[in-house]
This record gives C-alpha cells, sequence and structure tokens, in this order.
C-alpha cells in the first residue's frame, strides 16, 4: 500500500506553494467584494502574498526533502529559483497596477492569475516527476496565455495572444509525446528511476529514449523561445501590454531553468552527450539569429524580445558545457536576465503615458536632457544587457563563456564572444539616441509615483552594485549545486 499522508509535517515542504494557492483562492474571494476604487486591496494583497512566500522559502521553513511520492522535490536548486522569481513576480505586479489602471485594462482576475503562474513555475522547478513538470508547465502556461489576451480589444494583443496559445500548445504537445517516448522506453515517470535506467537502455528502448530526448529538448527551446523555436516571442513581447511582457519576460525564464535541469539532468544525464550537443547547437542559432535580427528593430519591445533570444543563447552555453559548475553558471544568467529584463521593460512602463508607450527607440531621443537620472538608469540597464564591464551582465557572460569552455567546447564559446560583441552594437544605440541625438516631440515624463520610481530605481542601480559584489550571489548558485 501506498504511504498515506499522516499530518501537515508530510507535506511541510509544500508549505510555500500551499500559501501561493491559499492566498490565490481567497483573493479571487475578496475580489468578489471589491469594486474599481477598491481593487488595490486584492493587487497589494498579492504581492504580500509572493513576498511573504519568498521569505518563507529564504527561512527554509517546512524544510527541504521530497513529499507526494518524490514526486515534488524540494532542494537547494529550487530554493534559488522559487525566491528569484517570487521576487520578480511581485516587482511585475508592483509595476502594472498604475499602467493598466490608466489604460482601463486593469481587470481583478489580474493578479490572481499571476499568482496561479508563479504556483506553475515553482512545481515546474521542482518537479521530481514527469507528471508535476507537466502540471506546473501548463499552470504557468494557461495563467500567460490569458494574460497576454487581456487586453481583449486591441487586435495586436489579441493576435500575440493567439500566436502565443498555438505555439505554446504546440510545444506542450511536444513535450508531452517526448515524456511519452520516455515513459515507452523506461516504463517509469519518475526521474530519479529514469536516469538510473537510461544508462543500460539497448536496442529498440536506447532508440525510443533518445528519440524522447529530441522531442523533449524542442518542447524545452519552445517554451525558452530559443531559436529557431522562437516564432511566438517577439509577436507576444510587442502586442501584450508592457507590464504583462515583464512578467513573462523574466520570471519564466527562471521556471525554463529548472525545468531543463529537472528533466535533463536528474532524468537524462546518461544521454547527456547527445542532449549536450543539441543545446550547443540551439545555443549557436540563438545567438546568432537573436542578434543579428535585433539589429534591425525600431520597436524597443520587439529589439529587447529579440536579444531575449541571444540571451537564452547564453544560459545554453552553461549546459552546454555542462557539469554542476555550468550549471550553477547557467543558473546565474539565468537570474541575472530576470533582474536585467525587469529593469529594461521597467523602464518602458516607467516613461509611457496614456497614449504614449515609450516603446519605440527613437522616443528616447534626447532623454539625458530632458531627465539625466533616468537616462543614467537606462544607460545602467543597457550596459548591463551588452555585457559591459562592470556590471552584473559582464560577469554573468563571463561564467557560461567559461563554463563552456571548461566543457571541451571553444567553438561554442567563439561563438558566443562574437556574437556578444555585435549584440553590443543595438544596446548602444540605445545609448546614443538618449545622450548626443536631439529631443523630440512632446518632454517625456516620467511617471509619478515616489514607490514605483524608488522600486524601479533600486532595480537599475542593482545591476551596478551587483556588478562589484556578483559574487555573493555566484557563490549562492554554487552552492545550491553543492560545490
Amino acid at each position: 500500500m501506498n504511504p498515506q499522508v499522516r499530518g501537515l509535517a508530510d507535506i511541510a515542504p509544500l508549505a510555500p506553494e500551499l500559501l501561493v494557492v491559499l492566498g490565490a483562492f481567497g483573493l479571487l474571494m475578496l475580489d468578489l467584494f471589491m469594486d474599481e476604487r477598491r481593487r488595490i486591496v486584492t493587487h497589494v494583497g498579492a504581492i504580500v502574498v509572493l513576498l511573504a512566500a519568498a521569505c518563507l522559502v529564504a527561512a527554509g521553513t517546512g524544510g527541504q526533502g521530497s513529499v507526494m511520492h518524490d514526486m515534488f522535490i524540494r532542494d537547494g536548486i529550487a530554493d534559488v529559483l522559487k525566491i528569484s522569481l517570487l521576487v520578480v513576480s511581485a516587482v511585475a505586479l508592483g509595476f502594472a497596477w498604475t499602467f493598466m489602471r490608466e489604460r482601463g485594462l486593469y481587470k481583478g482576475e489580474l493578479p490572481i492569475l499571476v499568482l496561479f503562474a508563479t504556483v506553475g513555475m515553482m512545481l515546474l522547478v521542482s518537479a521530481g516527476n514527469l507528471t508535476m513538470v507537466y502540471v506546473g508547465l501548463e499552470l504557468l502556461a494557461l495563467g500567460s496565455y490569458a494574460l497576454v489576451a487581456i487586453d481583449r480589444d486591441n487586435a495586436l494583443s489579441s493576435e500575440a495572444a493567439m500566436k502565443y496559445f498555438v505555439l505554446g500548445s504546440l510545444a506542450s504537445g511536444l513535450l508531452l509525446f517526448g515524456m511519452s517516448l520516455l515513459y515507452g522506453a523506461t516504463h517509469s515517470l519518475d526521474l530519479a528511476t529514469i536516469h538510473d535506467l537510461a544508462g543500460g537502455l539497448v536496442g529498440d528502448d536506447r532508440v525510443l529514449m533518445l528519440t524522447g530526448v529530441v522531442f523533449i529538448v524542442v518542447g524545452i527551446a519552445f517554451k525558452f523561445g530559443a531559436a529557431p523555436f522562437h516564432m511566438w516571442l517577439p509577436d507576444t513581447y510587442h502586442g501584450a501590454p508592457t507590464p504583462i511582457t515583464l512578467f513573462i519576460g523574466s520570471a519564466p525564464k527562471l521556471a525554463a531553468f529548472g525545468m531543463t535541469y529537472r528533466l535533463l539532468e536528474a532524468g537524462l544525464a546518461p544521454a547527456g552527450d547527445q542532449w549536450h550537443l543539441l543545446l550547443a547547437g540551439l545555443a549557436a542559432l540563438s545567438l546568432a539569429i537573436g542578434n543579428v535580427v535585433a539589429i534591425a528593430q525600431t520597436n524597443l519591445k520587439r529589439m529587447l524580445a529579440y536579444s531575449t533570444i541571444s540571451h537564452v543563447g547564453f544560459i545554453f552555453l552553461g549546459f552546454a558545457g555542462g557539469g554542476a559548475q555550468g550549471y550553477a553558471a547557467a543558473m546565474f544568467y539565468a537570474i541575472s536576465y530576470a533582474i536585467m529584463a525587469t529593469a529594461a521593460f521597467g523602464a518602458i512602463i516607467m516613461l509611457s503615458r496614456h497614449g504614449f508607450e515609450a516603446d519605440r527607440i527613437d522616443d528616447f531621443k534626447g532623454l539625458n536632457a530632458r531627465n539625466p537620472w533616468m537616462a543614467g538608469l537606462v544607460l545602467c540597464i543597457m550596459a548591463s544587457l551588452a555585457g559591459v564591464p562592470p556590471f552584473l551582465g559582464f560577469w554573468a557572460k563571463l561564467a557560461v563563456l567559461r563554463a563552456a569552455i571548461e566543457g571541451d567546447m571553444l567553438w561554442l564559446a567563439i561563438v558566443g564572444i562574437v556574437f556578444a560583441v555585435i549584440g553590443a552594437f543595438y544596446y548602444l544605440r540605445v545609448m546614443k539616441v538618449m545622450y548626443f541625438d536631439e529631443p523630440e516631440g512632446e518632454p517625456i515624463q516620467v511617471r509619478p509615483g515616489r514607490p514605483l520610481q524608488v522600486v524601479f530605481s533600486i532595480n537599475a542601480i542593482s545591476l551596478l552594485v551587483l556588478g562589484f559584489a556578483w559574487s555573493p550571489v555566484m557563490a549562492w548558485c554554487q552552492r545550491a549545486f553543492g560545490i
């Protein structure tokens, strides 16, 4: 007989997830009694729930361990990713309130959808079973589809949501098919069992497993937005309201990292020679396509979308290098990118107003002449994304390049260096229009609201501060992998 749950102690590692789920249902019921003016109560409540869950994880409440017959695993890797994605999700909600309200787009379900999507991410990074991977993935995906489509009367948003839904469903189907092939080869859904059996498979079972690996890697590439499976990403980033783009462009990348590690390393490490090469090829393609196409963009959100593809390539550099050091470097890069993406889309939100989205590069012309402080913050963001020392992005790139070299993939590291230099061009272009072009049109106004200005300033300045103090963050990631 299967062991039964005898008390709360048996599900204690699930405490952060339970808090977010209970908070989501509680706020959903509370929203029924809220009118438009008082909906800030549920919005702030959602932010408090996310930050409280992050505190539970950081404090070690519930302890580490596995529950639900090893379907859910809470370890150092999961804790690092959960703290990061919970904080990023809370910041995304903070940016959303005023922006969505002034455009008449705010709906009571917005913070609830973010909470459920966040629960999906938390389950994803703690998955010890193929079933849990798929449950977490779909919970994240369904919430994200609804968030992108929240501006129902906007043709651009509706088109973006439809593309996101169709291609996301295709990716989920490919991933599910790959999982079914793994189950057919190993007769198990447990990732630890699959890991133990994968190295001893021969004949048809091995062919079945390797075919499943290909489909799983393709599904992961779709979810990450890696080239050549990136078709949904630019249109989704461009069409969604900017706070929603901020959310789906930052926190889910951390969840995708967790999913990739659980599936490929925790489950399929014996087939590492095959999937390492697949990820190396995806990394090279992503670096090339993302950086080259981003140069041609005039819309800042689309430029950041294509730059996301190139940053996914850098994350894959760490995975391709392999080993605990490579995974720690990839995690460090994923966390660094989440901070940078939050700041980059936050800059667009801070400069936008009703009727002016501030999402074109030309909208930033002469920003230094009109608001030197804001121009300085955007400079920090673009310099970090470009990998200019001593900003955080430089150390993140250096870490994954080193991991690729140590993993005997010197050619891939060279590709990364070349395209990092090419990619610096479009970030430098934003700096150039801010500091050297004459202002055009109406004066740019920074969004009022002292709390939001403080949050954005801290976010942007942290990219410089962490550039000087990156070592503790890297050590945090290394400890998660037992280094």
